[in-house]
């Protein structure tokens, strides 16, 4: 009779300390006593499951169960604690994850907490050494990252992040092909519903009037664009730096039959002449990848192409702190954006300041962005085929593992979302009251 019968059932193991003299002898009992170890005292709504379908921690019915597939994950976690090692092994599929992903950085805070002994270290270590080594050298899981140094905003830089393909952003976008936090009635409000409403709040606080110009600095898609256009008769030009979205946004405009009202450039801000023509500018989504040190050029060259009396919107992700060096900044760089790079809100409203802009409106969007993204993941999800068709396996599991994190991030208040609304300082660009915000849109 197998005594570890009784875990498939989803009881949890025994916790009891075990002597040197009787040390577990198969990779399967060694894995269960590591991992008892490292999470003695863990009382989350996280579940392990081992490789033979017994479990290691927790019960079947958790609502995340975090499945190692191989012993040798374990080995490489005790020898070689690393991040990159970790996220390699999922994306390898080494390990796996069933249930709801967002659940399982809470775990990360158990394992930041716990504070081992030297002597109980080393017991780990020595356990760990009873498993196989890795038979699967890193980066082996058909994908390969090339993260770029510096802050470039160069094409190849959003090229890593964007140029993915628009059939597979398609699969997990709303119809309007919206990359950025949706503003959200309820919570049981659908995302396309929510993206519309954002597009129009994002005019509404611009104020804009037929005929007036609009720079969109970022356009994405396009879908800010066309909303201006159609339903604002703004002039609109979006500049954007990667070329699959401009080849999407450009059939878009040409679709809707805009084409004299709507210009779509592949184009970098810098290379924008710089003289003051343009009564409105909006950036969505997009200073992120500016870099804090770009800020002075970035927000000089907006207030320089701005009229006197027009209105500049930055709608942006913020950080608690400036982008300092952690596992989370680490693991944003190298796989998801080369060169971002996110900023305290005091810190971008002074850079703003600094460059002559007058603050007019700031507004906090963080729970949208949290409900958002648990929007894009559950899409994501159930898109599993048709995504992995589209780009790789590698690619999948790596994207539902940057925005899970990411909405257990907005969620808690580690990052946010704010939208700044600036003028010329002095100008009198709007209302005394902001009572046109929220009328029905």
């Amino acid at each position: 009779m197998n005594p570890n019968n009784h875990l498939h059932d989803g009881a949890s193991p025994r916790k009891a300390p075990l002597p040197s003299s009787s040390r577990p002898g198969t990779p399967a009992e060694v894995v269960r006593t590591v991992v008892s170890r490292l999470l003695d005292g863990y009382e989350g709504k996280v579940a392990v499951r081992l490789w033979d379908g017994t479990f290691a921690h927790g019960r079947s019915d958790s609502p995340c169960i975090l499945l190692i597939n191989e012993p040798e994950v374990v080995r490489e976690l005790v020898l070689h604690p690393d991040l990159f090692r970790l996220v390699e092994a999922y994306l390898a599929g080494r390990l796996d994850l069933e249930g709801d992903f967002e659940t399982l950085f809470e775990l990360g805070d158990h394992l930041e907490r716990q504070k081992l002994s030297p002597f109980a270290n080393l017991d780990l270590a020595r356990l760990a050494l009873q498993l196989p080594r890795p038979r699967q050298t890193r980066e082996e899981h058909g994908h390969r990252w090339s993260p770029l140094k510096g802050h470039r905003n160069s094409r190849d830089s959003i090229a890593h992040h964007y140029d993915l393909g628009n059939d597979f952003y398609r699969l997990w976008l709303d119809p309007e092909m919206v990359y950025s936090c949706a503003y959200f009635a309820s919570e049981t409000q659908p995302l396309a519903e929510a993206q519309r409403d954002k597009l129009d709040y994002l005019c509404r606080k611009l104020r804009l009037q037929p005929g007036h110009h609009l720079l969109d600095i970022g356009c994405g898609w396009g879908a800010l664009a066309v909303w201006a256009a159609k339903h604002y008769g703004a002039q609109v030009h979006g500049i954007t730096l990667s070329e699959e979205q401009y080849r999407y946004a450009t059939e878009r405009v040409r679709r809707e039959g805009l084409e004299e009202r709507v210009t779509i450039e592949l184009r970098d801000y810098r290379d924008l002449p710089v003289e003051p023509r343009y009564d409105r500018v909006v950036s969505v989504g997009m200073f992120e990848h500016i870099g804090l040190r770009n800020f002075p050029r970035y927000f000089g060259t907006i207030q320089q192409l701005l009229r006197p009396d027009g209105l500049f919107l930055n709608h942006g992700i913020t950080s608690d702190s400036d982008w300092k060096p952690t596992v989370a900044t680490r693991f944003i760089n190298r796989y998801i954006f080369p060169d971002g790079e996110l900023a305290r809100v005091d810190t971008v409203i002074k850079a703003m300041e600094d460059a002559g802009f007058e603050t007019l409106d700031v507004e906090s969007l963080r729970p949208h962005y949290a409900m958002t993204l648990r929007h894009w993941v559950r899409n994501l999800e159930a898109a599993k085929e048709e995504a992995v068709a589209a780009t790789s396996e590698a690619t999948w599991r790596l994207w539902r593992l940057y925005m899970a994190g990411c909405a257990f991030n907005f969620q808690r208040g580690g990052i946010g979302l704010h939208q700044i609304l600036a003028g010329h300082r002095g100008a009198q660009a709007v209302p005394l009251r902001r009572d046109d915000l929220y009328r029905t849109a």
